[in-house]
């Protein structure tokens, strides 16, 4: 008896993919339609990476890859294979806090804590974004109002900053203290020692306080 697969294979439903985690590679086999979050949250137990809505509507599952902000549940890991993540594990190193989470405790800018990882995560994207110069839509043109030379560094108003981290929502109405935690180091940025992880594991250095590498924000 002749089977249908005499004649036809089968396409493969799963792939060997790795992913740089915070520094540490990470190999698995995993089915195709594995998404980037499911990976590290079900197969590498880094859950502070939350599921929210599930759509990439509400920022929780916020992450950075390659020093880009993006939302892990709409990636599928097949298609990142290579990839650098930073989770929210990633920010700070060993015991100390990245010095954004300690102005999100300062500043009391969280209630239930869910969405606070997408927040995180956002934020300092928003910080490497502001200071390689990408505008937003709030961003005032070249020429309009002060002069700010093309790729200048953004400042960070308020302004800028709800705009620029509208794709995260806290349902426990938390803004306006984010907003401000935000803005704090926002202005201290240039002077920092600290930051995030870049891709290969480093932490920031002045000037540089999302710590990612200025190529990944062109």
């Amino acid at each position: 008896m002749v089977t249908v697969d005499d004649h036809h294979t089968r396409p493969a439903t799963s792939s060997t993919v790795t992913l740089h985690v915070n520094g540490t590679p990470h190999t698995q086999t995993t089915d195709h339609r594995t998404t980037v979050l499911d990976l590290l949250r079900e197969h590498l137990g880094l859950t502070g990476t939350k599921k929210g809505c599930d759509h990439g509507q509400c920022g929780a599952c916020t992450v950075l890859v390659e020093g880009r902000r993006a939302n892990s549940c709409l990636l599928f890991a097949v298609a990142h294979d290579g990839a650098h993540v930073t989770t929210v594990e990633g920010l700070g190193e060993g015991e100390r806090r990245h010095p954004l989470q300690d102005a999100f405790v300062e500043r009391d800018a969280f209630q239930c804590g869910y969405c606070t990882p997408g927040q995180l995560c956002s934020a300092v994207g928003v910080l490497a974004e502001a200071a390689a110069g990408h505008p937003s839509h709030v961003t005032p043109p070249p020429g309009a109002g002060e002069p700010r030379p093309e790729g200048a560094p953004v400042p960070l108003t308020r302004a800028e900053i709800r705009e620029r981290m509208s794709g995260n929502i806290c349902r426990c109405g938390a803004y306006p203290h984010i907003v401000e935690a935000i803005e704090e180091m926002g202005d201290v940025a240039g002077g920092m020692d600290g930051g995030a992880r870049n891709t290969d594991g480093a932490r920031g250095v002045p000037g540089n306080p999302s710590g990612v590498p200025e190529e990944a924000t062109r």
